[in-house]
């Protein structure tokens, strides 16, 4: 729904630039540019995001032949790159509302700008047999926290690679087999706002989290991953109910 408002507040912003009727002034036209240069910065957001979509599956596809051995099909793979870049831009646009704002965020503010990314990360698990995550070397929520060595592997993979924005392998998790997609966060601007200078935190973050360890990052960092873990036979289930469809 967030999302919908996002694509709704842009739309505006087109809207505003046209009706030259509702500017008289020249602080009005100071407003026009302003929100076109938002627009724009929206519009090219947009793009990057497919172009990075469409390289990670060319990546998965192509430039991974063992994939063709691979017991999970390539389109739940497709499925989940894709996914995950809805989900980032979902991040991404909700933190925007943080930048350049004057007030310290709040417990509400976690609810409307971080809550919402868990609670889809939670439905795509649910809706497609899945099990989606956030992980980070740095966490704030130990829920976060790596949770097997291939994790903890794949972070410092990125780590080492800022080029890198995803990959996957092949993995064992609680007895089931199956693929597991990763996909890197790195830091932007809004996210400073929560996750800067340790003594800048707002105060619900230092009384809900006294362990916290996500802070003093620097815009580009790696902030964590997303992870994705398909189980071969979550797959081979959804398949058939495809091929009897």
């Amino acid at each position: 729904m967030r999302r919908d408002l996002c694509q709704s507040k842009d739309r505006a912003i087109v809207f505003n630039y046209f009706d030259f009727t509702t500017y008289s002034n020249y602080q009005s036209m100071f407003l026009i540019a302003k929100n076109l240069n938002k627009f724009r910065t929206f519009i090219s957001k947009s793009l990057n995001r497919v172009l990075i979509g469409f390289a990670i599956i060319f990546l998965l596809f192509i430039g991974n032949p063992s994939l063709a051995i691979a017991q999970t099909d390539a389109t739940q793979l497709a499925k989940a790159v894709a996914e995950i870049e809805n989900l980032d831009a979902m991040r991404s646009g909700l933190a925007s509302t943080l930048k350049d704002s004057t007030t310290e965020p709040t417990v509400q503010t976690f609810k409307e700008v971080c809550q919402p990314v868990g609670m889809r990360a939670m439905q795509l698990s649910k809706e497609n047999g899945w099990q989606v995550k956030q992980i980070a070397k740095k966490y704030r929520n130990p829920a976060h926290k790596p949770d097997n060595l291939p994790a903890q592997m794949a972070l410092a993979k990125f780590d080492r690679d800022s080029e890198l924005m995803g990959f996957w392998d092949r993995e064992t998790i609680a007895g089931e087999s199956g693929t597991r997609y990763y996909r890197r966060i790195n830091v932007e601007s809004s996210c400073l706002a929560c996750h800067g200078d340790k003594n800048s935190r707002p105060q619900f973050i230092k009384d809900k989290y006294p362990q916290d360890l996500a802070y003093n990052f620097k815009i580009g960092d790696l902030r964590g991953m997303y992870s994705v873990f398909i189980p071969d036979v979550q797959a081979a289930l959804l398949n058939s109910h495809t091929g009897e469809s």
